[in-house]
């Protein structure tokens, strides 16, 4: 039997990894007699992407109505998402097919997470269900701790927070429980870009180390005393820790042998 394409390997794990996360969520509500789970659980499990299955099931929970410049926001993101990725990415092949690779990626994720994971977000909160969004600004973060903690895939942080910072936490501290939480972050995105990629193992955990480390550096007193927790000095810190190892976490071998064919399926190229 041949093997898997590099990027229908990739696409599996995540889809495995996003169906054991669905299930590990509703162990949260085992205990919790409130909830009724009825046809709101398949709804949660099939045409929801976020990880809050006690927020999503909730009916007695108060939902704000989104407002209609979030509408904006979201199509705008998946038009933007659209046009980088069947338009703009394949001008850039002629310059470097890298650049082409990076450019489709940056699409593709402003197109789901940022534009039609949003309007799903929308779609639910405006019929009452509390979906809140999964990405919430983070272009606006203006510290490391708030783009991670709040801003960047909110569903992947409920996650992290719930089953390994605060169980680690309460036992070994914060500090420990925040390092393990990146630790298992990059982890995870080894094995979903390193493993179909056959290359550049641990460089995405590397990169989430370093994030790590930037969280911890923030929270000195000398970080605080400089202001890079805040404010337009705390935006170029976080933009720099952020941006300047990505690299390392969609490194060449990724985007050579795993993007730029999947793109290439897409006709994007």
């Amino acid at each position: 039997m041949n093997a898997l394409l590099p990027w229908v390997e990739m696409w599996m794990l995540c889809f495995g990894l996003y169906g054991a996360a669905k299930l590990l969520t509703l162990a949260d509500l085992a205990t919790d007699r409130r909830l009724r789970l009825d046809g709101r659980l398949a709804a949660y499990l099939l045409l929801w992407v976020g990880m809050d299955a006690r927020g999503f099931l909730d009916r007695g929970r108060p939902v704000a109505r989104p407002q209609r410049a979030e509408w904006f926001y979201a199509l705008g993101c998946t038009l933007l998402g659209l046009v980088l990725t069947w338009g703009v990415a394949r001008e850039c092949v002629t310059i470097s097919p890298l650049l082409a690779g990076w450019v489709g990626m940056a699409g593709g994720i402003l197109c789901l997470h940022f534009g039609t994971f949003h309007l799903l977000s929308l779609e639910w909160r405006k019929a009452g269900v509390d979906a809140a969004p999964l990405m919430r600004s983070p272009q606006r973060a203006t510290s490391l701790s708030t783009f991670w903690g709040e801003r960047w895939n909110h569903a992947f942080h409920v996650l992290v927070v719930r089953h390994v910072f605060r169980p680690l936490g309460r036992r070994f501290g914060a500090l420990p429980g925040l390092w393990a939480g990146f630790l298992v972050s990059g982890l995870i995105h080894d094995l979903v870009i390193s493993v179909p990629a056959r290359a550049g193992y641990g460089l995405p955990t590397l990169y989430f180390l370093l994030q790590a480390l930037g969280v911890t550096a923030e929270r000195t007193t000398v970080a605080k005393n400089l202001g890079l927790g805040r404010g337009g000095l705390g935006w170029m810190f976080t933009l720099l820790c952020v941006v300047a190892p990505a690299g390392l976490l969609f490194h060449e071998r990724f985007i050579s042998h795993v993007m730029l064919p999947f793109l290439h399926f897409l006709r994007a190229l």
